[in-house]
């Protein structure tokens, strides 16, 4: 049976590494072949996170930065072909947009590390990336990116569907029958809960939400945290970190 691998690679807001899909799409309902992940090193992570602010010859940083994670999104390729036993000939393109260290819309621009054409020499095969700029040259707000697959694939022509991903921030799809696709960032999601578990669990997350389920919701503590303006804003709308 003939096969339409394509590579997605991902490293969000949560900043814990890269992780990695071989996807089939050749059916009519795309199919997981292999999965990955490279965990970031510590140095990496770090350094990253001093790029959301500005600091002293940033763009040099942001440039070795860029050629470190390309490395790392090529280790992460090569997991996957090896754990499938596929070869780089076999597959399309890889899909990968970055590791996002600014991301302001209002001012027109959101800006993601990466160097494919250097994950391109490493990997041999072609790259897709820079996905978030054309749609802030359109006037939108370039993120949530996945509300388009999420068309793709769970669109209904009968069904309403509500699609909520929590990632390092949480976004919601929303796919009416007869309407257009939207989605929204909606708030905070996995980047303040890693960050709350490396504080108090010494560890980089909160295995299975074990520590969470114990606990209880603070209406106070919620009802302060809900005032935030970005709460009151209309859709569409996204925030970075």
């Amino acid at each position: 049976m003939a096969t339409d691998l394509i590579v997605g690679l991902m490293s969000g807001t949560s900043m814990d590494g890269v992780d990695g899909a071989l996807v089939d799409f050749a059916g009519a309902t795309p199919k997981v072949v292999s999965t990955a992940y490279s965990p970031y090193p510590p140095d990496l992570r770090e350094q990253l996170l001093q790029l959301h602010t500005p600091g002293p010859d940033d763009l040099h940083a942001s440039a070795l930065l860029a050629n470190r994670l390309a490395n790392l999104y090529a280790q992460t390729t090569l997991s996957l072909l090896g754990n499938a036993g596929a070869t780089a000939k076999q597959v399309r393109a890889i899909g990968c947009h970055g590791q996002t260290i600014r991301h302001v819309p209002q001012q027109g621009y959101t800006l993601q590390l990466n160097n494919p054409a250097l994950l391109t020499e490493l990997t041999g095969i072609t790259v897709v990336a820079d996905f978030r700029s054309r749609d802030i040259a359109a006037g939108g707000q370039g993120a949530p990116l996945v509300p388009a697959f999420h068309s793709a694939v769970f669109r209904d022509d009968r069904r309403r569907r509500l699609i909520l991903n929590i990632g390092g921030i949480a976004n919601l799809t929303v796919l009416t029958p007869g309407m257009p696709t939207s989605g929204f960032d909606c708030g905070p999601g996995n980047m303040l809960l890693d960050a709350w578990a490396r504080r108090h669990l010494g560890t980089d997350f909160d295995e299975g939400g074990r520590w969470a389920a114990t606990g209880a919701v603070q209406p106070e503590l919620l009802s302060g945290m809900l005032q935030d303006e970005f709460f009151s804003f209309r859709p569409p709308k996204s925030c970075g970190r």
